[in-house]
C-alpha cells in the first residue's frame, strides 16, 4: 500500500462517513472563520484609516506645540522646562519664510461642539469649527464638490466666508437647495458658504469630518481672545527625496522666529506625518495579536473536537485496520492513512472557514463604516497552513494508536 492509494482511501473514507465530516468540518471552519474574520476586520479598518493619513504624504512633516499641548514637555516621566505656545503670529512669520523652500499651511480647532443656525433650523451642538488658510485644503486632502476654496484676499483679511461639510448641508438645507452663497450662523455671526466638501465618512458613528465648518484662519483668530488657541503648521518638502533637509530648514527658521538660543533645545515639536502610519501599524499590531490569540483558543477547542472524533473513528474501524495489516500494511501507511483523513477533514474546514471569516470580516468593516472589499492572502496562506498543523497534532494520537495495534486482535475485535 503506497502513499497515493492511502489518499483514496482517505478520500473514500472521508465521504462514506460524509455526515461525520461535514460536522468535524464545520468544528474547524468555526475557528478558521473566527480567526480570519477578525483579522480580515482589523486590516479593513486600518486602511481605511490609513487613507485617511495618506493625504498628507509622505513628505510632509508637523510644526506643533512642545508636547503637543503647550504645557510642560514630559519625558520618561520627568517633568522638564515649559514653553510658551506657539502664536499666531508666529506661524504666519513660519509660513512666509518658509514659502521660498516649499508650501505651509495654518489651521487650529476652534471648537468641536458648536450649534450651527440658518434662520429657524440649527445643527446638534457637535459641529466641528476649524480655521485654516488657503492651503489647508489641498495639503490635508479635501476635496470641494460643490463651490470654491477660499481666496488668498479671505484668508488675508479674515472674511466671514466658510467651507462647510456635507452634513452641514443636509442638516440646514433642502435636498434641492443650493447652499452657495447663502449664510449660516456660526458663534452668533453670520458667515457665507463658499464651498462645500467632498463627503468624507467616518469610522462608525463618528462622522465629524463631514460636519465641520472651516473658516479663514485669521479670522479663527479673532475669536481667540484668551489665547487658548494651538496654531498648528502643516508643511510640504518641495522634494520627497529631501525632506529631512527642508525639515532641518525649517527647524532653523521656526528657531529663529521664536528666538531659541543656540545652547537650548527646540522649543516645539516637529514630527513627520510617516510617524502617524507607524503608530497605526503598531497599534495594528496589538490588535492582531489579540485576535490572533482569539483565533488560536477557538482552534484549540476545534482541534481537541477533532482528535475525539479520530480517536472515535480508530476505534469503529478496528477490524479494518486488522485487515490492512493482515495484507501487509506497516505501522507508517496506517498512520499516513489516519493523518492524511485528519488534514483532508481540516483543509476542507479550512476552505469554508476562509469563506466565512473573508464575508464575516468585510461585512464588519461596512457595518462600521470601513467602504471596500478585502481580500486577506496572507491570512488565508497562514489558515491554511493552521489547518495543516492542527490536522497532523489532532491526528497523530489517533494514527499511532491505530498503528500500535495488534492485527490478530484487531481482526478479532467485534
Amino acid at each position: 500500500m503506497n502513499l497515493i492509494e492511502n489518499i483514496r482511501e482517505a478520500l473514500n473514507s472521508v465521504k462514506v462517513n460524509l455526515l461525520r465530516t461535514i460536522l468535524t468540518g464545520a468544528i474547524i471552519a468555526i475557528g478558521i472563520s473566527s480567526l480570519v474574520g477578525m483579522l480580515t476586520a482589523i486590516d479593513g479598518i486600518k486602511t481605511q484609516i490609513a487613507e485617511s493619513f495618506s493625504g498628507l504624504g509622505a513628505n510632509s512633516f508637523d510644526i506643533r506645540n512642545k508636547g503637543y499641548s503647550g504645557g510642560r514637555a514630559i519625558q520618561q516621566g520627568v517633568t522638564e522646562k515649559t514653553y510658551p505656545k506657539i502664536t499666531f503670529r508666529e506661524t504666519q512669520a513660519f509660513k512666509s519664510e518658509y514659502s521660498a523652500i516649499g508650501s505651509a499651511t495654518v489651521y487650529t480647532r476652534v471648537t468641536g461642539a458648536a450649534e450651527i443656525k440658518r434662520g429657524s433650523k440649527k445643527t446638534d451642538p457637535n459641529s466641528r469649527i476649524t480655521g485654516g488658510d488657503e492651503n489647508y485644503l489641498n495639503i490635508k486632502a479635501m476635496k470641494i464638490e460643490n463651490g470654491r476654496n477660499f481666496s488668498n484676499l479671505e484668508v488675508e483679511y479674515g472674511n466671514n466666508v466658510c467651507v462647510v461639510g456635507t452634513e452641514i448641508i443636509s442638516t440646514l438645507f433642502e435636498p434641492n437647495e443650493d447652499p452657495i452663497n447663502q449664510k449660516i450662523t456660526v458663534f452668533g455671526r453670520p458667515y457665507v458658504i463658499v464651498g462645500v466638501l467632498e463627503e468624507q465618512g467616518g469610522v462608525g458613528q463618528d462622522q465629524g469630518a463631514d460636519r465641520q465648518v472651516i473658516i479663514p484662519i485669521e479670522n479663527a483668530s479673532r475669536l481667540d481672545r484668551n489665547g487658548n488657541f494651538n496654531y498648528n503648521i502643516t508643511a510640504l518638502s518641495s522634494d520627497g527625496t529631501k525632506i529631512e533637509y527642508d525639515m532641518g530648514q525649517a527647524t532653523e527658521i521656526m528657531r529663529k522666529i521664536r528666538q531659541d538660543r543656540v545652547t537650548m533645545e527646540d522649543s516645539f515639536d516637529l514630527t513627520k506625518s510617516q510617524s502617524v502610519a507607524e503608530s497605526l501599524e503598531e497599534v495594528a499590531g496589538y490588535l492582531r495579536m489579540g485576535g490572533f490569540g482569539i483565533g488560536f483558543i477557538t482552534l484549540l477547542g476545534a482541534s481537541i473536537g477533532l482528535m475525539n472524533i479520530m480517536l472515535v473513528s480508530v476505534t469503529e474501524r478496528t477490524r479494518e485496520i486488522g485487515v490492512r495489516k493482515a495484507l501487509g500494511a506497516t505501522p507508517l501507511r496506517i498512520r499516513q492513512q489516519f493523518l492524511l483523513e485528519a488534514i483532508m477533514i481540516c483543509i476542507l474546514g479550512g476552505i469554508l472557514g476562509v469563506i466565512l471569516g473573508i464575508a464575516i470580516g468585510n461585512l464588519i468593516s461596512l457595518v462600521i463604516g470601513v467602504g471596500g472589499f478585502l481580500v486577506p492572502w496572507l491570512w488565508m496562506f497562514v489558515a491554511f497552513l493552521i489547518c495543516i498543523i492542527v490536522g497532523l497534532l489532532s491526528g497523530y494520537i489517533p494514527a499511532k494508536k491505530a498503528s500500535k495495534m495488534d492485527p490478530i486482535e484487531s481482526l478479532r475485535y467485534e
